[in-house]
């Protein structure tokens, strides 16, 4: 992913956080621009959109403006990555967020490496939506078109988020074999607590249900993770 010409927005009412991501993500050639509020930062995207936004999901004294903004973002654009970056990481905040259309959800103490991981995944993604499919998975009714992450169940398409993808292709990659949530964590390059993972299979279920009520192929194993049942 080349970092050039890639415009990241980031609203933080915090004045050391903004300043502290927007240092970090220059010195790794992007471009950046900061708002300490959600209105200034509505007016702005009406009028331009930029590559990707990160949004805190408490701004001054609206503890749930991150939500509203997210909501009217995915309303003018639905491919933009929104990352919601935020200190409140109880698993209901984290589904409403996703279900919001958030594309990934993290804790503010995540570090700054792996916080640029997270983008240069999102971004990664879009790059895949633009070029030519090319690695395919097949399970099953089970279908997964890698380059562009796209995921389909009896031909029917499951919206899947970028981390929710890379859970899936992680346990439907070896059907049968147990993943703990440490070993999903890695292969989705995420950082989070159990619960959030939870919470993250809790989503899937439910998409895949959508497509077919009788989805039962993610199976937990209680004290170790989780599995794809062949």
């Amino acid at each position: 992913m080349n970092p050039h010409n890639k415009i990241i927005a980031i609203v933080e009412d915090e004045p050391d956080l903004l300043a502290n991501y927007r240092a970090t993500l220059e010195n790794h050639g992007f471009k950046t621009m900061g708002f300490n509020n959600d209105s200034t930062a509505w007016s702005f995207f009406q009028q331009q959109l930029p590559n990707l936004v990160i949004l805190d999901v408490g701004l001054g004294h609206n503890p749930d403006a991150g939500f509203d903004l997210c909501r009217q973002l995915r309303n003018l654009s639905p491919t933009l990555p929104i990352l919601m970056l935020t200190a409140r990481d109880d698993e209901i905040d984290v589904v409403s967020g996703l279900r919001l259309g958030a594309d990934d959800y993290l804790s503010k103490d995540i570090s700054m490496p792996q916080l640029l991981a997270r983008i240069s995944s999102l971004f990664r993604r879009q790059e895949a939506l633009n070029t030519p499919q090319q690695q395919a998975i097949k399970q099953g009714a089970l279908s997964l078109l890698v380059d562009c992450m796209m995921v389909s169940w009896n031909d029917q398409k499951v919206d899947l988020k970028v981390t929710e993808f890379w859970l899936v292709l992680s346990l439907a990659r070896y059907p049968g074999q147990v993943k703990t949530r440490n070993q999903l964590m890695q292969d989705a390059n995420i950082y989070v607590d159990d619960d959030t993972i939870t919470s993250y299979v809790k989503r899937i279920r439910q998409k895949f249900q959508k497509a077919d009520p009788e989805f039962n192929h993610i199976e937990t194993v209680h004290g170790m993770g989780y599995r794809w049942l062949p």
